[in-house]
This record gives structure tokens, C-alpha cells and sequence, in this order.
């Protein structure tokens, strides 16, 4: 029991290497398609930088503001600053129905696979 931390730090630091380095997730064809990211993000988080054309909805608000996405189907792409935020806002889209979320992590590493 006394290893607890250590073994939860060790646990989520190997989910965030293995995201940030091993992802082989085609987020431009997800774009193509039709997806759309969302940046769940505060307000002031999102305009001190931010992907072109993602949408601002901060993950307290997502609750109330899930249903403009009408298409369950369509891509959709979740992203904060680290990928803890974007994680809870994939599940909650999850849990609501949707069938094509992915979590894309900290914005600025999606932007630049984006860009590669």
C-alpha cells in the first residue's frame, strides 16, 4: 500500500508516453470526414492558443452543450492542455451514444501531428 502513488504516477505516466509517441491514430482523415475537434479547455486557456477551427467548450460545460453535436457518428476529436481533461470529455460523449470519439490529448501535440 505504500507504493500506491508511486505505482499511479508510473501508471499514468506510461499512458501519457505511449499517447504522446506511440499514437497512429489518422486524425487528418478524421478531419476529412467531416470530425471536428473540441477543446475542452477554459475560455482563457483556449484564446491564449488553440487548433484552428476546433471548438471551445470547457469541460464543465459539456454536459449541457453535447447535444448540438447531432450526428452520433460523426469524428470527433477531444483535446486540452495534457489529454486529463480531453480523456473525461471522450468518455462523457461515450457515455451519451457517440460512436466515433477519439481522445487527441494536449492541443499543441495534436496540432503538430495535424501539421505533420
Amino acid at each position: 500500500m505504500k507504493n500506491l502513488p508511486l505505482i499511479l504516477f508510473c501508471l499514468i505516466a506510461f499512458f501519457l508516453i505511449k499517447k504522446r509517441f506511440f499514437d497512429n491514430t489518422d486524425y487528418k482523415s478524421m478531419l476529412d470526414e467531416g470530425g471536428v475537434i473540441i477543446d475542452v479547455r477554459s475560455e482563457a486557456e483556449f484564446y491564449s492558443g488553440h487548433i484552428q477551427n476546433s471548438i471551445n467548450i470547457p469541460l464543465g460545460e459539456l454536459a449541457s452543450k453535447i447535444m448540438q453535436f447531432k450526428d452520433k457518428d460523426q469524428p470527433i476529436i477531444t483535446c486540452c492542455a495534457s489529454g486529463m481533461r480531453s480523456a473525461g470529455a471522450a468518455k462523457i460523449f461515450s457515455a451519451k451514444g457517440y460512436s466515433n470519439v477519439v481522445n487527441g490529448g494536449g492541443w499543441s501535440s495534436l496540432e503538430n501531428k495535424l501539421n505533420k
